[in-house]
């Protein structure tokens, strides 16, 4: 009896880029190649599908493009779907929960954007501690002025920096830093020493290093146990003139708490990448907010990031066609 080819779902641009690559990881297998009209106007059914960052383009998890929801379409309506592949390293999106309530595995290609999400927040992190953000504003207005009047910044080896979520771009993070001789707390769900950290605790006791924070950085997926991680009550523990990197999801963070601390200078600033609502509002409070560096979840982007997340998908293909198990299947 032959085998029935496997039906793989790939947008047009990753079958005329990758479409060696996905035959050469399929090897003897039978497969055929899906589009979304092949599915929403032609009936197939896929098997597999791979949500590569071309098919999310600009939309964001409450804001949904035209073009992704065929996409999300065409994965909802094959009720034979089996795996799923998503570009993101987050797997929090309502489709992938769906997908996943369903019984369809959903795999992420977390460590893909590691080193930029790291480099930027690196970059955010020096800069707030330097105080660029003030230097370049007097830069902007023709204004001789130095820190002995905008204030000498800490010592990096003075300071503390506690980092939530020790996977990828955590490690990476804290790597860099450690660089600087900041003392590196750990916050992570199993509470084995690190060898570059001072400090590793598990989430149990993360209210209890709050006090001697200087840097709160969270790099943790959004799961049952991060969500509202920093809620107001948190924020209320924390040290003084603390500083805050949210490069995780915007709802690990009580949004409208943080916004009061930091207006009241209880936080003394941030780095901001993601947010409750995306996209942030023109209006949202947010922009404003005193030495605070805002971008548009776009941390992670660099040149090298979309083949890694393609190999991602490639390598995990392999191993399905191969009955092998699948690296880094994400759970509810």
């Amino acid at each position: 009896m032959s085998q029935k080819p496997l039906r793989i779902l790939v947008s047009d641009k990753v079958w005329q880029t990758r479409g060696n690559d996905i035959r050469d990881a399929m090897g003897n297998v039978p497969f055929v190649r899906l589009s979304i009209e092949d599915v929403l106007e032609g009936g197939q059914q896929a098997d597999v599908a791979f949500v590569s960052r071309d098919v999310t383009g600009a939309s964001t998890k409450f804001d949904i493009k035209p073009d992704t929801q065929r996409f999300y379409d065409a994965m909802l309506v094959s009720q034979d779907l089996k795996w799923v592949h998503v570009h993101s390293a987050g797997a929090d999106r309502f489709v992938y929960l769906d997908l996943m309530d369903r019984g369809v595995t959903l795999t992420t290609s977390a460590g893909a954007n590691a080193p930029g999400v790291a480099q930027t927040t690196v970059a955010a992190i020096l800069a707030l501690s330097r105080r660029l953000p003030e230097l370049m504003q007097c830069q902007r207005e023709h204004r001789w002025q130095t820190l002995l009047k905008l204030g000498i910044p800490p010592d990096l080896d003075t300071l503390t920096i506690v980092i939530v979520g020790w996977g990828p771009i955590g490690q990476l993070i804290g790597q860099a830093l450690k660089v600087f001789g900041v003392r590196l707390v750990v916050v992570r769900n199993n509470p084995q020493p690190v060898d570059i950290a001072d400090k590793v605790i598990g989430f149990e006791d993360f209210e209890s290093v709050l006090p001697e924070t200087d840097w709160l950085v969270l790099a943790c997926p959004l799961t049952d146990k991060t969500k509202n991680l920093v809620s107001a009550k948190v924020l209320d523990k924390i040290k003084q003139g603390a500083m805050i990197a949210n490069i995780s999801r915007g709802a690990v963070v009580d949004e409208q708490a943080m916004i009061e601390k930091l207006r009241q200078g209880h936080l003394a600033g941030g780095y901001l990448d993601v947010f409750n609502q995306e996209p942030l509002p023109p209006d949202s409070p947010i922009w404003d907010l005193p030495n605070t560096i805002v971008t548009a979840h776009t941390a992670s982007f660099s040149q090298g990031m979309f083949a890694r997340m393609e190999n991602m998908f490639i390598e995990n293909l392999r191993r399905y066609a191969k009955g092998e198990p699948l690296k880094q299947v994400a759970s509810r």
